[in-house]
């Protein structure tokens, strides 16, 4: 059994066949997600996983180089974004429509659906090197 890091192992997966460049999504429980993109549903109920902590976790483990946001997420859901930045303190957050976000979505190597109820809890992380 894995002592650290994270459990679930589809995500665990996932994070350790990331590549420079390569994306990763974390969603709300109401983020669309395109057929073709792989679902890693850790969704239990409302709320349980939350967006942050989930974040928080996977940032253990991932070597992020920028982070993408929904533009709406800083008028609608502030206390995210503003805790965002404190999580991401060296890491540019670029922001961008939430249509936009949508359609880059279907691109990514995976998409972790959270529990999350909060409006444009929504990341996209792009991968980055430890060396």
């Amino acid at each position: 059994m894995k002592k650290i890091g994270t459990l679930n192992q589809p995500l665990s997966q996932v994070i350790a066949g990331l590549g420079h460049m390569d994306t990763l999504v974390i969603a709300d429980a109401g983020l669309p997600i395109p057929v073709e993109t792989q679902r890693i549903d850790l969704a239990l109920t409302r709320g349980i996983p939350g967006f942050l902590e989930t974040l928080r976790v996977i940032l253990e483990e991932l070597q992020v180089e920028r982070a993408i946001v929904a533009e709406e997420m800083i008028s609608t859901s502030a206390q995210i974004y503003e805790q965002l930045q404190n999580m991401l303190p060296e890491i540019p957050i670029e922001t961008i429509s939430h249509t936009e976000f949508k359609n880059r979505t279907g691109s990514a190597r995976a998409v972790v659906r959270t529990g999350e109820f909060t409006p444009y809890a929504n990341i996209i992380l792009v991968a980055g090197v430890v060396f």
